[in-house]
């Protein structure tokens, strides 16, 4: 295995286990997992269903603790946290992209992405003129006013990722955000977001789809709870769906 060690890690865990269930019936999902993730990189954490793909990324967007190990955000115990200082880190420091894109019904596009500066307070003027230059920057501006039922699956996975950057996270989480799409629009949102890492985010990508990951200039291969690899993609760059 190559370990990738990381110069100024945003994200490090160490030794992370973490167990569910009771001591009599123990069900054991992360292993001994050591992960640094660097300022502005994008890596693809990849494996088979059951592999502990979300559990890892459950415990890196502080939805979830450790059972054991150390995991330190942006250079801080995650562990000392308590639940109100990690509900803020949530909504402040991490990005979500998720499958379902998890988008609300009955409000439009533009409301939709403005939701996390809503609950973090931000003007409505500042909020209103941010979120309209996400929009923008993800290609929706005409669909600024429509509700997710009047956008296709790849418009709404757009709105899904405006709306994680509102904020200015310190990284993005993308748990499987082309689940749900066909291959072309698939292409599609993998290039947005490599031109999101081309200016310097740090994404963080969950997927069982080992052509995905090779998008991405490093991979990490999760099997059976433990990281049996960690490299650079050798073809990072390329999308073959």
């Amino acid at each position: 295995m190559i370990c990738v060690i990381s110069a100024h890690p945003i994200l490090k865990l160490s030794q992370v286990e973490r167990v569910y269930g009771t001591a009599v019936n123990p069900l054991s999902v992360l292993h001994q997992v050591d992960l640094e993730v660097g300022e502005g990189e994008f890596l693809a954490i990849v494996g088979p269903s059951g592999a502990g793909k979300t559990t890892l990324l459950n415990i890196l967007g502080c939805l979830d603790r450790p059972t054991s190990g150390a995991y330190h955000l942006l250079g801080e115990n995650v562990a000392l946290f308590g639940d109100r200082r990690l509900s803020h880190v949530r909504k402040t420091r991490i990005g979500f992209i998720f499958q379902s894109f998890q988008l609300i019904g009955h409000l439009s596009v533009l409301e939709n992405v403005e939701m996390p500066l809503f609950y973090a307070r931000v003007p409505r003027r500042r909020r209103r003129r941010r979120c309209l230059e996400l929009i923008e920057r993800v290609g929706l501006s005409p669909r600024s006013g429509h509700i997710p039922s009047e956008l296709s699956g790849g418009e709404g996975q757009r709105v899904a990722i405006a709306r994680a950057l509102a904020n200015d996270p310190a990284v993005i989480l993308a748990d499987e955000p082309t689940g749900n799409l066909d291959s072309a629009t698939s292409g599609e949102i993998m290039a947005l977001l490599q031109e999101l890492h081309a200016s310097g985010r740090t994404i963080v990508l969950i997927t069982h789809n080992p052509d995905l990951a090779a998008a991405a200039p490093r991979r990490v291969l999760l099997r059976d709870g433990r990281i049996v690899s960690d490299t650079a993609s050798e073809h990072a760059g390329d999308v073959h769906l």
